[in-house]
């Protein structure tokens, strides 16, 4: 049962790392593709922010996948060494997640604060 559990949890965490890549590949192809349509408009701030709160969007769900495959990694077969790295880990991608979270957050509050007249949409 136990080796069971274990082939179940790598494939689990095999998922989440595939996941976390496939969503920043995503994000990499929307951005590219957001930035070559607006090019003649980069020069004004708000566009290239609404690009940035996007990709920061998707960053944030890809960190959250990617710290799900490391916690259950290591819920197979923690050592020490394993929970050290894990709680290195994830203290890293916590700090990035809140940091992205509270600048996408300010950004968006910005945007909303804007005149509508003022406001330009990415289409």
């Amino acid at each position: 049962m136990q080796a069971a559990f274990r082939v179940l949890a790598s494939y689990v965490a095999l998922m989440c790392n595939a996941g976390a890549v496939v969503i920043l590949g995503v994000a990499a192809i929307e951005a590219f593709v957001l930035l070559v349509h607006a090019a003649p408009r980069l020069g004004d701030q708000s566009v290239k922010r609404r690009i940035w709160v996007r990709f920061a969007s998707w960053i944030v769900l890809s960190l959250e996948f990617a710290l799900a495959a490391d916690i259950v990694d290591t819920a197979i077969t923690p050592s020490w060494n394993d929970i050290g790295q894990l709680a290195a880990i994830a203290a890293i991608r916590t700090g990035l997640n809140f940091f992205l979270a509270r600048d996408i957050e300010s950004v968006t509050r910005e945007e909303l604060a804007r005149p509508p007249s003022a406001a330009r949409t990415l289409a």
